[in-house]
C-alpha cells in the first residue's frame, strides 16, 4: 500500500496517517489492518493506494471490502468533523507508473467507484464488528489500474481488500463445449460463448452458443448438437460413445444403439448399419433397421390348360417366401424348335397376349393367347420380391412345355364396297389377321334388312359379287374364313344398299361427276386470282375514303366469301390493324413472366382480363425499345395477316396494345410451347 495525507501535492493542515499495525478478525486470528483516526483534526484527506493490478481481459472488476468504524458518538470531545464513512476509487493505467506524487491525490484523476458506510459501527476499542461490502467498477480498457481509498475524518481499520472478477466456467450442454468465458463490461451484460460440438456429435441446429450473465451464470443455450450415427448418449449427455460390436445406430439423435436386425452384423464399433449375410439383402426401399431377407423358393405346382392357341396357366405359392411380403410372379414365354437335344428356344413373339400382364402379376393365374397353331412353347414361372434384383442369381422358376393346336382363323377386318347396282353389290375384304393355316375359301352371309332371311355363297378370293338382289334395298353382310381348323368368326355386320332401277343415268352422271367438279374449282381458282390482283392493284392506287374503297371491292367478291387481303398493300400499316385487329387497353393486361425471345422482342406469358369476359392465359408479344418505323410496321403487320383468321387450327389473335408502350400483340397461349421444339422433343 502506498499512504498519502495530501491533496494533490500541497501538504494538507491537521492531516493524518493510514498506519499499518497488528489486529484480531472476528475468529480472533493475528491480522494486519490499515488503521485511521484523526478524529480530533479537521480538513482531513487521507489516501491510501494499492499496487498495480494487471487487468488482463477483465472488463468489469468486483472489490470485496473488510473494515471497522468506530461510532463517532463514543469518541469524547471531538469539534464535529468526525465521520463514519470512507470512499473508494480506482485509477487506469498502461503499465505501473504511479508514485507517491502521481496521480495527485484527487478524485480527478482518480474515479470514485461509491462512498462506504458499515452496517455497524462499535463504541469501544476492542469490541469491533467486521463490515463486509463489496463494489465493482468498469468497463476497463487499459493494462491495469489502482484502488484507492480516501478517509475524510473517520476513525476505521481497512483489515482485507479483495479485487477478483466473474466468469462462467467452461461447461457441456446439449453435446456441445463451451470455453470458460469472462462476464460483460456491466451487471446486466450478456456474452456470447461460440460452442463446439463435442467428439462423435453433430450440429442439428445454428448458430451454436451460450450467453454469460454478469452473475457468471450460463443462460439458455442456442443451438444444439446431437449423437451421430453410430454413437449413442453417455456420462449424462456429456459424451457421444461408439456402438460396441453388434449393435448399430442409424440416424443421429439421441436414441441408443439397438441389436443388429436378424441375419445382419457388424464386425467394428461405431456402425450406422448392419451389413447382411451371404445371400441375403435389403431393398432400395428399407430403412437400416430392416431385417435382411432372402430370394423366394419357386413357385410350385405349375398346371396348364391348352385351347387351341391359347392357355391358361395356374401354381401355387413358393414354399420359401425369402422372408418378405411383397411377392410378385413374372412369367417368361419361349417358343422352341427342334427335337430332342437339338431343340433351339427363343423369346416369343410380341404379339402374344397376357391377361392381366405379364410380368409383376399378384394373383396366382394367367391367360395366355395369340400363340401360333402346332408349336412347343417352354413358360417359366418365376418367382420375385423386393431383393430379388439385389442377387447375383437369376429369379427361381418353375417350368411348363405345351404344344398348342390348330386354331381357327381370327376375324375378317370390315368389308368394303366396290360397285353396287339395282341388283347387284361388289364387296371386298382383307384376310384375317392371324390366319392360323392356309384359308381354303370364305362364307358370306347376307340378308335383307327388312325380312332377315339369311343367305350364304362361298369365295376362295378375298372378294364376291352378290347377284339377284333387289333394287333400293338395304342388306347386311358378314364374311368368316374357313382352315382345316374349321371356320372362324363372323366379321362384324356391315350395310350396303342397292341403286334404284332408274340408277344407270345416275350411275353415269356419278362417274361424270369428278370432271364436272374439276372444271368447276378450276373456273372458281380463276376468279379468285382475277379478284385478288384487282383488290391489290385497287389498294395501290386508292385515295378516296374507306367507304370508296368498298364500293369497289363489292364488284369482285362473291357473296358469302371472305377474302385474304395482304397487309402491305396498305398504305399505312396502323389502318390495316385498325381493320384487323382489335385495340385493348392496356389495363386490361398483365405480365407474369418472361417465355422467350423473338425478332422484334420479348414473349411473355400473362392474363387478358376485358369487362364482361373471364380471364385467360395469353402469348405477348412485345416490340423492344428503339424500334424503328420499318420494325413497328413488320411487328405489327403480324396482327394484321392473323387477325383475318377464325379456325381451330390456327392461333388466336387477342388484339394489339398499340396507345401505349411497349406495343404489344397479344395471341392465344399454347402451353407446350413452339411446335416445332415440340415435335422435335416428342
Amino acid at each position: 500500500m502506498t499512504k498519502q495525507s495530501e491533496t494533490g501535492k500541497k501538504p494538507a493542515q491537521n492531516t493524518g496517517w493510514w498506519e499499518e499495525v497488528s489486529g484480531y478478525d472476528e475468529a480472533m486470528n493475528p491480522i494486519r489492518t490499515y488503521q485511521v483516526c484523526n478524529v480530533h483534526e479537521s480538513s482531513q484527506n487521507n489516501w491510501l493506494r494499492t499496487g498495480f493490478i494487471w487487468r488482463r481481459d477483465v472488463q468489469r472488476v468486483y472489490v470485496e471490502l473488510k473494515f471497522t468504524v468506530r461510532d463517532c458518538n463514543s469518541i469524547p470531545n471531538i469539534p464535529g468533523s468526525c465521520k463514519e464513512t470512507f470512499n473508494l476509487f480506482y485509477y487506469e493505467a498502461d503499465s505501473d507508473v504511479a508514485s507517491a506524487s502521481s496521480p495527485f491525490w484527487m478524485e480527478n484523476p482518480y474515479i470514485k467507484v461509491d462512498t462506504i458506510a458499515p452496517d455497524e459501527s462499535f463504541s469501544r476499542l476492542d469490541a469491533g464488528r467486521v463490515n463486509t461490502k463489496v463494489r465493482s467498477f468498469g468497463p476497463l480498457s487499459k493494462a491495469g489500474f489502482y484502488l484507492a481509498f480516501q478517509d475524510q475524518g473517520a476513525c476505521m481499520s481497512l483489515i482485507s481488500v479483495r479485487a477478483f472478477y466473474k466468469k462462467c466456467a467452461s461447461t457441456t450442454a446439449g453435446f456441445a463445449l463451451f470455453p470458460e468465458t469472462l462476464t460483460g463490461a456491466e451487471p446486466t451484460s450478456l456474452v456470447i460463448a461460440p460452442g463446439t460440438c463435442i467428439p462423435n456429435a453433430v450440429e442439428v441446429s445454428v448458430p451454436l452458443k451460450l450467453y454469460c450473465n454478469g452473475d457468471g451464470e450460463w443462460m439458455v443455450p442456442v443451438g444444439a448438437c446431437t449423437c451421430a450415427t453410430g454413437h449413442e448418449p453417455a456420462a449424462k449427455e456429456s459424451q457421444c460413445r461408439p456402438c460396441p460390436p453388434g449393435s448399430y445406430k442409424a440416424k443421429q439423435g439421441e436414441g441408443p444403439c439397438l441389436p443388429c436386425p436378424p441375419n445382419s452384423r457388424t464386425t467394428s464399433p461405431a456402425a450406422s448399419i448392419c451389413t447382411c449375410h451371404n445371400n441375403f439383402y435389403r431393398a432400395d426401399s428399407d430403412s437400416a433397421d430392416s431385417a435382411c431377407t432372402t430370394v423366394p423358393s419357386p413357385p410350385r405346382g405349375v398346371i396348364s390348360n391348352v385351347n387351341e392357341t391359347s392357355l391358361i396357366l395356374e401354381w401355387s405359392e413358393p414354399r420359401d417366401l425369402g422372408g418378405r411380403d411383397d411377392l410378385l410372379y413374372n412369367v417368361i414365354c419361349k417358343k422352341c424348335h427342334g427335337a430332342g437335344g437339338a431343340s433351339v428356344c427363343s423369346r416369343c413373339d410380341d404379339n402374344v397376349e397376357f391377361v392381366p400382364r405379364q410380368l409383376g402379376l399378384t394373383e396366382r393365374r394367367v391367360h395366355i393367347s395369340h400363340l401360333l397353331a402346332h408349336t412347343r412353347y417352354t413358360f417359366e414361372v418365376q418367382a420375385v420380391n423386393g431383393v430379388s434384383g439385389k442377387s447375383p442369381l437369376p429369379p427361381r422358376y418353375a417350368a411348363v412345355n405345351i404344344t398348342t393346336n390348330q386354331a381357327a382363323p381370327s376375324e375378317v377386318p370390315t368389308l368394303r364396297l366396290h360397285s353396287s347396282s339395282g341388283s347387284s353389290l361388289t364387296l371386298s375384304w382383307a384376310p384375317p389377321e392371324r390366319p392360323n393355316g392356309v384359308i381354303l375359301d370364305y362364307e358370306m352371309k347376307y340378308f335383307e334388312k327388312s325380312e332377315g332371311i339369311a343367305s350364304t355363297v362361298t369365295s376362295q378370293m378375298n372378294s364376291v359379287q352378290l347377284d339377284g338382289l333387289r333394287p333400293d334395298a338395304r342388306y347386311v353382310v358378314q364374311v368368316r374364313a374357313r382352315t382345316v381348323a374349321g371356320y372362324g368368326q363372323y366379321s362384324r355386320p356391315a350395310e350396303f344398299e342397292t341403286t334404284s332401277e332408274r340408277g344407270s343415268g345416275a350411275q353415269q352422271l356419278q362417274e361424270q361427276l369428278p370432271l364436272i367438279v374439276g372444271s368447276a374449282t378450276a373456273g372458281l381458282v380463276f376468279v379468285v386470282a382475277v379478284v385478288v390482283i384487282a383488290i391489290v392493284c385497287l389498294r395501290k392506287q386508292r385515295h378516296g375514303s374507306d367507304s370508296e374503297y368498298t364500293e369497289k371491292l363489292q364488284q369482285y367478291i362473291t357473296p358469302g366469301m371472305k377474302v385474304y387481303i395482304d397487309p402491305f398493300t396498305y398504305e399505312d400499316p396502323n389502318e390495316a390493324v385498325r381493320e384487323f385487329a382489335k385495340e385493348i387497353d392496356v389495363s386490361c393486361v398483365k405480365i407474369e413472366e418472361v417465355i422467350g425471345a423473338g425478332e422484334f422482342g420479348e414473349v411473355c406469358r400473362g392474363r387478358l382480363k376485358q369487362p364482361g369476359r373471364r380471364e385467360v392465359f395469353v402469348a405477348i408479344k412485345t416490340l423492344k425499345v428503339g424500334y424503328t418505323e420499318r420494325q413497328r410496321r413488320d411487328f405489327l403487320s403480324e396482327a394484321s395477316i392473323m387477325g383475318q383468321f377464325d379456325h381451330p387450327n390456327i392461333i388466336r389473335l387477342e388484339g394489339v396494345v398499340t396507345k401505349s408502350r411497349p406495343v404489344m400483340i397479344l395471341t392465344e397461349f399454347m402451353e407446350n410451347c413452339a411446335l416445332d421444339s415440340f415435335l422435335r422433343l416428342n
